[in-house]
């Protein structure tokens, strides 16, 4: 059991890391119109994008050491 409960917790801090990163793409958007938006969207998409790749490879891997 105790390897469950240090699992339980990365997992939480994984879930906030997601919504950090939502709300990192959010806000660099928030206020921006036309041209500006378009630019500073696509950009943006590609880095929540590597962000959440990279917080699913870590979920994969502590999945993984939990089985």
């Amino acid at each position: 059991m105790a390897a469950i409960a240090p699992n339980t917790e990365k997992l939480r801090e994984l879930e906030e890391g997601t919504a950090r990163a939502w709300g990192e793409y959010s806000a660099r958007l928030r206020d921006l119109n036309g041209e500006e938006y378009e630019h500073a969207e696509r950009e943006s998409w590609a880095k929540l994008q590597t962000e959440l790749r990279r917080l699913e490879r870590r979920r994969e891997t502590l999945n993984q050491t939990s089985t």
